[in-house]
């Protein structure tokens, strides 16, 4: 499956050492100005090569709209075509690793469901595939921001340093409240990424969204339930290993009276004084802010010598030699935005049947 949404549909294309990613976004209303500059700002945000925490791949990530766009900038409401040319592919990295599984990674299961696969960096499998999602996210943006629809992601933990509970303040008081930002817990997160990095090891982190302005009645009852849509579009994305939405984990040890949110006078100044419901009722958006947070494994590809099986299961001791990121979750909020947008664009049209500007 490589396409994802049913009205604002975004199909991709493309291997991590192949000569180009790409895709196309269908569904797009006619009419929407596309801001180049404000779109390559968001594509820039998951490129790698600009920090030493990061993989050191540098690719310029610099789209070509094939189609779908006016000479004035405008979307056409025709499919807009985009692709990105690999340029700084290192397929010999992966050489050693073509007739062997890395732990924890794709490869065994690719191998057994094709009989075959791309070793190079991971072929389909690799987070090289989320520029193309970017992409489709930030044009998606570009109308939605129009209807007065913000989204903001953050990387809210990291290993042991991270924030406690950095959905409190949204559940408690979602007129004002934003997702928390310290300082020192910032820099905390990443001296746990570099420790991880120059120890030849890797590191899990946690990522919380926040999405403004959604109009109420979006989503449908019962197996398209607007937070299962967000889950599924999140739990695409790679090392993705948890998804939770309002309440969310903190559900299990909560009593009803102390998580209720009770109904405001007139609805006014919006419907209910807390959130803990996440913006969803019954799957259908209330008009309240939602609001998620996501858990990503460790990287598990680390510059350390491990045992990996050829084909007939023969272990052998190999060092993969490949640039990765310490901490996937880094890199991350801007694919978790990308893919939100996606989604909320994707049940507006499907509430309303036709496109909206």
């Amino acid at each position: 499956m490589n396409t994802i949404g049913r009205l604002l549909r975004l199909t991709t294309f493309g291997e991590s050492h192949g000569p180009a990613m790409g895709g196309i976004l269908d569904g797009l209303p006619a009419g929407v100005h596309i801001d180049m500059e404000r779109l390559q700002q968001m594509i820039d945000r998951r490129r790698t090569g600009r920090s030493t925490l990061t993989s050191q791949r540098r690719e310029t990530d610099i789209p070509e709209i094939l189609s779908g766009v006016s000479s004035d900038g405008r979307s056409l409401g025709t499919p807009i075509g985009f692709i990105f040319r690999n340029t700084d592919a290192r397929s010999g990295d992966y050489s050693e690793i073509e007739s062997h599984f890395r732990p924890n990674h794709a490869d065994f299961t690719y191998q057994l469901k094709y009989g075959l696969r791309d070793a190079r960096g991971g072929g389909r499998a690799s987070a090289r595939e989320t520029v193309n999602w970017v992409m489709g996210g930030a044009l998606a943006a570009e109308w939605l921001r129009q209807l007065g629809i913000s989204i903001e992601a953050r990387v809210v933990g990291v290993g042991n340093v991270g924030y406690d509970d950095p959905l409190a303040e949204l559940r408690d008081n979602p007129a004002s409240a934003s997702l928390p930002h310290d300082e020192d817990i910032e820099r905390g997160m990443l001296e746990v990424v570099d420790t991880a990095r120059r120890n030849r090891d890797s590191v899990g982190g946690r990522v919380a969204c926040v999405i403004r302005g959604v109009p109420a009645g979006l989503g449908d009852p019962v197996f398209g339930k607007a937070q299962a849509r967000l889950a599924q579009a999140m739990m695409s994305l790679n090392a993705a290993k948890s998804f939770e939405y309002g309440l969310g984990a903190e559900a299990w040890h909560a009593y009803g009276s102390q998580t209720l949110d009770l109904f405001n006078e007139n609805f006014n100044p919006q419907p209910m004084s807390s959130d803990n419901h996440g913006g969803i009722l019954g799957g259908i958006t209330t008009s309240m802010p939602i609001y998620f947070a996501m858990s990503f494994k460790p990287t598990p590809t680390i510059s350390r010598p491990l045992p990996m099986p050829d084909t007939s299961g023969k272990l052998t001791e190999i060092a993969v030699e490949g640039r990765h990121d310490p901490c996937v979750a880094l890199r991350a909020p801007v694919i978790v935005e990308a893919l939100a947008w996606l989604t909320i664009g994707d049940l507006l049209l499907l509430s309303h049947h036709e496109p909206l500007v």
